[in-house]
């Protein structure tokens, strides 16, 4: 992790360069008032860090600070890319017209790409991160009782309600998902950022969700980045009931499905066989886990269904292909939507709310909807 960081502060420090050094010379600035905003705006991203380390509550006119901020480091991010790919027309203009091949002209040339970028940045930060999709997934189930053929299960996954996403949103998402009257109702991990200063408010938000069969839970690997045990009290209280490594059974009728979860597994708290001791093999089973790194041992143990969040499908992808082209997809073997393995199937839930940049491009806050149907 400390790896990890030292390389995002790198990162910011070559972007904020490049920029500084294209203001001055592009926009005649004066060469210190350039120097000031670039190292201003490049050193005020380790407060941004420490926020996302420790959450905590902010001001309505703080939060707005910090998605500005955001959306202008994004869009240096995303500038780079834009740069690369205007790379090969500068270099043939650097090889056959010498009257263009000026370094003036690559430092436009970054400016513009620094400008699409934050025009990418601003629509991704302030506006797509905030629009809720409802998709519906049909999952043939082979070996499914009648009686569980149209049941309904809502998922919601990494919500993460902190000082970058209210309460208020976190309980327009649950008041979505209460008016599509499910079956059950399930979570799967991620419901704060890091530290314990948002636990009330997410148990008060999550506590209001309401289905047939209630609504399950399992942590994820956020939710222990503080004290995860208060959350589970609190959100208990309230209503959901957990699997910690255990599983239920739901009735229809005569007919049942069983019903499991897995704790962590970035913190070590998986235990997939404690989880399904004692079940009933002939039952469908469905599982709950926060990762999908568990899919291909639950898959090997009888799975029928399993739900997992953890990626946010990259938070940016490729628009109308995000499910196959997304940042995750060259880290991670299941990073988006619904997978096969033998009998046993995966949905990867793209997540409600964001970590890291409060941006998504390409991707967006998601309510599932899987109808069972038999295989």
């Amino acid at each position: 992790m400390r790896r990890f960081f030292i390389r995002l502060y790198i990162f910011t420090a070559v972007l904020h360069l490049l920029w500084g050094v294209a203001l001055a010379l592009v926009l005649d600035l004066p060469p210190i008032v350039a120097a000031l905003l670039a190292l201003g705006l490049g050193a005020a991203f380790h407060g941004r860090l420490e926020i996302l380390k420790w959450d905590r509550p902010l001001p309505p006119w703080r939060r707005f600070v910090e998605e500005a901020y955001w959306a202008h480091w994004c869009g240096l991010g995303l500038a780079a890319p834009l740069t690369l790919a205007t790379a090969p027309g500068l270099a043939l203009a650097t090889a056959h017209l010498d009257a263009l091949a000026t370094p003036r002209l690559w430092l436009e040339a970054l400016l513009l790409a620094d400008a699409l970028g934050l025009g990418l940045a601003l629509y991704g930060v302030g506006l797509r991160r905030r629009w809720l999709r409802i998709r519906r997934i049909p999952i043939a189930i082979e070996g499914l009782p009648p009686s569980f053929a149209g049941y309904r299960i809502v998922q919601l996954s990494d919500v993460h309600l902190g000082s970058l996403c209210p309460r208020e949103r976190v309980a327009r998402w649950v008041a979505e998902a209460n008016a599509l009257e499910a079956d059950l109702v399930v979570l799967t991990g991620d419901y704060v950022t890091s530290g314990i200063r948002f636990h009330e408010d997410i148990a008060g938000a999550l506590g209001a969700l309401r289905a047939k069969d209630g609504v399950y839970a399992v942590m994820g690997n956020h939710d222990y980045f503080g004290d995860g045990e208060p959350l589970m009290g609190l959100m208990q209280r309230a209503g959901v009931r957990w699997l910690r490594n255990e599983h239920v059974e739901l009735a229809r009728g005569e007919a049942r499905l069983c019903l499991a979860g897995v704790d962590d597994i970035y913190t070590g708290r998986i235990d997939i066989p404690a989880a399904l001791e004692g079940r009933d093999e002939d039952l469908p089973l469905l599982v709950l886990a926060h990762d999908p790194r568990s899919f291909r041992e639950l898959a090997r143990r009888g799975a029928s269904l399993v739900l997992s969040g953890h990626t946010h499908w990259g938070q940016v992808a490729l628009p109308w292909f995000a499910s196959r082209v997304n940042y995750n997809a060259t880290f991670l073997r299941y990073h988006a939507g619904h997978y096969r393995l033998g009998e046993a199937q995966l949905y990867v839930h793209p997540g409600l709310g964001t970590t890291g940049p409060p941006l998504r491009i390409g991707t967006w806050p998601e309510i599932a909807v899987l109808e069972l149907r038999e295989g």
